[in-house]
């Protein structure tokens, strides 16, 4: 499981020419999936996402994660990230999940990001064709592994 999360003053996602996802200040994470991924590891990943520290203090330094300040996150599944990009001038995408377990993957990190984040989860559609949209503020952006 990969997350590159990107700290946000507002984020969108739309699908067929709709918006699906929305949140103003908070994070936007990318979430590709790999074989395998358990549910300890969505766990942890959700409790890094959540309790990264990446908003700033009021020293301005990155002291305060999405917990401390209640913002929204917007988790966006994304298969790419996982695509192994070592050799060559095209993608392989051997190393993500297939289809069907990165769904049920996505969904479970989902559902506990929604436990433990109360103030507010939206998402992207899984497997859509979606137009991401994002003001970077920072910009702040961090790949996280489990």
């Amino acid at each position: 499981m990969l997350v590159l999360i990107q700290r946000v003053s507002q984020a969108s996602v739309e699908v067929e020419g709709a918006c699906v996802g929305r949140i103003d200040a908070g994070l936007l994470a990318l979430v590709g999936m790999e074989p395998g991924d358990t549910d300890a590891q969505l766990q942890r990943m959700a409790d890094r996402l959540l309790g990264y520290r990446v908003f700033a203090d009021d020293a301005g330094k990155m002291n305060r994660s999405l917990r401390d300040t209640g913002g929204g996150l917007l988790l966006v599944s994304q298969f790419t990230l996982a695509a192994d990009t070592r050799s060559g001038m095209r993608p392989s995408f051997t190393s993500a999940a297939p289809p069907d377990e990165a769904e049920r993957g996505f969904n479970r990190f989902v559902e506990i990001c929604r436990e433990k984040h109360v103030s507010g989860v939206e998402t992207g559609r899984f497997g859509a064709h979606m137009v991401v949209s994002l003001v970077n503020d920072g910009p702040v952006t961090f790949l996280l592994r489990p």
